[in-house]
């Protein structure tokens, strides 16, 4: 295999340039972003890669027609910066990672006159704001072209057609980590920050323990960055536990259904002033999302109240869709700032305390600048001499041209926008069904172990193929088979299969 862990654990035993804790899309792309520009740089998660929020979003690669809509509303320049800035990441994501991510239509339905011209020049602004970059025209649909696409809506005066990008966020946090494995980095899952090292009083380092087997090791760097999302804070905390918190999380939690799409819906009307999706998520549906003041944890659950609140938004629309649940998960945002979380702008922060550089807020679409403002902070208290950024022209890891594959062609569609290039090789390491009826192939979980760093049962349902996302009894189903999979390659005996196959029917509910 590639990735030997034991080679990656000796691997943090070097002097490092910068050692990140977190391996969602903060820390993700602050690799990537190091190893282009040329900085020996590893990453520690203390579970799996994107476990947390950063394979929970709603899957959306979006400027944010709701923050447009406050910029106006309340003349906020931060906001209409946030929503400029992630118009322009949008597209470039595309250009980066075409397997992973696609242009997405979305219809907002309209249901009294001044809705028209309301939404309608709050759309063709978002268009506008594009530029270049625009995915598609903004468009008014007639009323029978809104019930030929939602059947189900009540009666219409029509609808506005506008274009947002859609990606497969627990991919994209694994392409950007193999793609700087690939060149030379360090990244370890399941790998826990205990401590922060301090010379001088200043952090030179942290000590790392393996959960997997126990075992810490000093790591040593001459920067580390805390890209630990909803957990900053308490990470924080590990060097101060007295400082001021940077952050109010907010929960958000989704629902997955048997509901087959064409395009999305956006309701921009809730009871709490937020707009609902309804969205195309690989043949199924996903319906998101809630704003809630939330505790900061490693496993969020949704909420009662959430999935409730949810279904009773969309049922005066297409009726009740509790009957077509499969699956039901929730995010935490790490917004920067104290009030109102609906309120608050999804920008980023970076903060200096006795060396620890934290990089925390922001959204998935912002990903790329996040990572670049950090590593020129870097390069501006640390005189590193680094060369320009290259991270917006850089191809990740799978993006390339789809292989013939001798498979039905439903299959073969779902290797390619999982894997990309690598499609073949997946299904050269076996072609038999996972689950029947489904297109996941054995061959997935051969590869997530030897390839993409999959040490335990859910890193492979979850976050490598994404079944656990999609639907949650499909999943169990084939948690026995993967066990039996990796048993094989990892060396597990009856014991431990036992062992890892309770945990992770255990842990399901929650995805973690």
């Amino acid at each position: 295999m590639p990735w030997e862990r034991e080679a990656l654990w000796e691997g943090l035993k070097e002097p490092l340039d910068l050692l990140i804790l977190g391996g969602g899309a903060t820390g993700a792309g602050v690799l990537w972003e190091a190893t282009l520009r040329g900085l020996k740089a590893a990453l520690v998660e203390a579970r799996d890669f994107g476990a947390g929020t950063s394979s929970r979003s709603t899957k959306l690669l979006h400027g944010g027609v709701r923050y447009l809509e406050l910029a106006l509303k309340r003349l906020d320049r931060r906001q209409l910066k946030l929503v400029m800035d992630a118009l322009h990441e949008r597209r470039v994501v595309m250009d980066l990672a075409p397997h992973l991510a696609h242009p997405l239509p979305l219809l907002t339905p309209l249901f009294r006159p001044l809705e028209l011209p309301y939404y309608g020049t709050g759309l063709m602004l978002y268009d506008l704001l594009s530029g270049r970059r625009r995915l598609g025209p903004t468009r008014y649909l007639p009323p029978q072209a809104v019930a030929a696409h939602f059947p189900q809506l009540p009666k219409t005066l029509g609808g506005i057609l506008y274009w947002d990008g859609q990606f497969l966020d627990h991919r994209l946090t694994l392409a950007l980590l193999l793609s700087a494995l690939h060149r030379g980095a360090t990244a370890l899952n399941h790998a826990e920050a205990t401590a922060f090292l301090l010379q001088g009083g200043r952090v030179a380092g942290a000590v790392v323990r393996d959960r997997l087997t126990g075992k810490e090791v000093e790591v040593y760097a001459r920067a580390v960055v805390n890209a630990t999302g909803p957990l900053t804070d308490r990470t924080r905390h590990l060097l101060d536990p007295d400082l001021p918190p940077l952050l109010t999380p907010s929960s958000g939690a989704h629902l997955v259904l048997d509901y087959p799409l064409r395009m999305g819906l956006l309701l921009p009307k809730t009871r709490d002033g937020r707009v609902l999706f309804l969205l195309p998520y690989r043949g199924k549906a996903l319906l998101g999302t809630t704003d809630l003041p939330a505790e900061a944890t490693s496993c969020p659950l949704p909420r009662e109240e959430e999935v409730a609140y949810l279904l009773e938004e969309v049922r005066p629309y297409l009726g009740d869709l509790s009957p077509h649940i499969r699956a039901v998960w929730s995010g935490l945002r790490p917004l920067v700032g104290r009030g109102e979380t609906r309120l608050l702008v999804r920008d980023h922060l970076i903060a200096e305390e006795r060396g620890l550089y934290t990089l925390t807020g922001g959204k998935w679409t912002t990903f790329r600048l996040m990572a670049k403002d950090l590593l020129d902070r870097l390069d501006r208290d640390l005189s590193l001499g680094l060369p320009a950024s290259t991270s917006h022209a850089t191809p990740l890891w799978g993006a390339g041209p789809k292989p013939a594959l001798d498979l039905p062609s439903e299959v073969g569609e779902y290797l390619y926008r999982t894997y990309g290039k690598e499609a073949g090789r997946v299904a050269a390491l076996g072609d038999r069904p996972l689950v029947p009826g489904l297109p996941h192939l054995e061959g997935e979980v051969v590869y997530a172990v030897r390839e993409e760093l999959a040490w335990k049962p859910l890193d492979v349902l979850v976050r490598r193929m994404g079944l656990g996302l999609l639907d949650q009894e499909k999943a169990k189903e084939a948690l026995p088979r993967v066990v039996e999979l990796m048993a094989s390659l990892l060396g597990w005996d009856q014991g431990r299969k036992e062992a890892e196959r309770k945990e992770a029917e255990a842990a399901l509910p929650g995805l973690c």
